[in-house]
Parts: C-alpha cells; structure tokens; sequence
C-alpha cells in the first residue's frame, strides 16, 4: 500500500508501512526483545487475533521492515526479526514511548467487563 491517505507527505506515507493496529506493538516487541516467534509475539501483545497479528506480519514483511527465518518445516512455522529498515524505527519508537510516558501517563487499559 502506498499513499492511501492520498497526501503526498512523508508521515502519511510513513503512517501507510506502521500505521494499522498492533504494527507498532509488534515492532515495539522486536525492538526490545529481538526476534520472537509467532506464539512469543501473540503472548505479548493480548488481545491481538492470531489473523490480525499474521496479516501485520505479513504487511511488514512485504514493506521491508521485518523479516522472517524458517525454523521449522513441517508445518511451516517463522521467527521475525527487524530489518535495517525496521531498526531505523527505533528512534522513532522511543519517541512514542517518552510522549506516553509524559502525557499520556495516567490512561489505562480498557476494562473488560
């Protein structure tokens, strides 16, 4: 996907790679953790759907930001590691974090009823 914000700037087009639900969260735990497996990645991030964490896999992967290594065959099963491209996010991915932790510090998780 390019430009589907139909802007020609730089964040949109940034927005357009990390920007769906969870890309940022999976990015956040290869950041911290190094790579991870499919079933390390769906533990850390509760909540996420297993088709939605795999199609954010597979959107990254296509825009070059993570990569994936066969570790089994049968069935074929990956981990995920970040790219140089996606290792460049990191400055971006502490940016985040100061923010939250500076303004956003009293907002809490959903309660589940």
């Amino acid at each position: 996907m390019r430009n589907g914000y139909a802007l020609d700037c730089p964040i949109a087009h940034t927005l357009d790679v990390v920007g769906e639900k969870w890309s940022l969260l999976i990015l956040r735990d290869l950041t911290l953790k190094g790579p991870l497996r499919f079933q390390d990645l769906e533990a850390g991030l509760g909540g996420v759907a297993p088709n939605t964490l795999s199609a954010r896999l597979k959107t990254l992967e296509a825009q070059g930001v993570i990569g994936a290594r066969l570790y089994e065959a049968h069935p074929p099963r990956y981990e995920y590691f970040l790219t140089a491209k996606g290792q460049a996010l990191g400055p971006v991915l502490q940016a985040l974090r100061n923010w939250g932790e500076h303004y956003a510090p009293d907002v809490a998780a959903p309660q589940s009823r």
